[in-house]
């Protein structure tokens, strides 16, 4: 799969292992490759990025993103579900960080040691490295380039979605940035449904 992967694309992935490696992370996640996304220039997905405005509300994107690490990577459909049935995530999480510290609950918490210096990717992201081929299979394209990266995470249920959409980098929006026009004239609705379809 990666021989189809375009230089941008190479750059985003080695991008998401030094965004890792910053971060003290012991795997790569989606939200690395989202985040060396935002460090791309010159592409079509960097221009999608600018176009939507992330790149101005990058500080909103990193607070979106430290606020999901705190309960635990919990989407926010998650909380609700929770919440619907009486059981409230933000008490929990005060209570967990009360006893433990702030950020108890970051599944990859920064501090650990990893003496081999290889990061696994994270099944999350090997998805989204997989949905990128979908996506780009799915429009007719014979390489994968940086706007499927940045598609694949726009279609992939999680956290990473939902703080795009929040910041209005729906499925949808994402591809009116890079193509135009969408082809079904869509309001916005099914954004979600429409971006799985299309990834796989």
């Amino acid at each position: 799969m990666f021989e189809r992967f375009t230089r941008g694309a190479r750059a985003t992935v080695k991008g998401a292992v030094a965004q890792a490696e910053r971060a003290g992370a012991g795997s790569v996640t989606e939200e690395h490759l989202l985040l060396a996304l935002l460090e791309q220039e010159g592409g079509r997905a960097a221009f999608a990025v600018t176009a939507l405005g992330l790149h101005d509300r990058r500080a909103s994107l990193d607070a979106a993103f430290a606020e999901a690490r705190r309960r635990g990577g919990l989407t926010k459909a998650d909380t609700d579900a929770l919440a619907g049935i009486g059981i409230d995530l933000g008490a929990i999480v005060s209570r967990v960080e009360g006893a433990h510290g702030e950020g108890a609950l970051d599944a990859d918490r920064r501090g650990r040691r990893w003496w081999s210096g290889h990061r696994p990717f994270t099944p999350g992201a090997k998805t989204v490295l997989e949905n990128a081929l979908r996506v780009a299979l799915g429009r007719g394209d014979r390489f994968i380039g940086e706007e499927h990266l940045l598609l694949a995470l726009t279609a992939k249920p999680g956290v990473v979605a939902d703080v795009l959409a929040d910041h209005g980098a729906t499925y949808t929006a994402v591809q009116r940035a890079l193509y135009g026009s969408v082809a079904d004239g869509g309001d916005g609705e099914g954004d979600a449904d429409q971006g799985r379809a299309q990834a796989g």
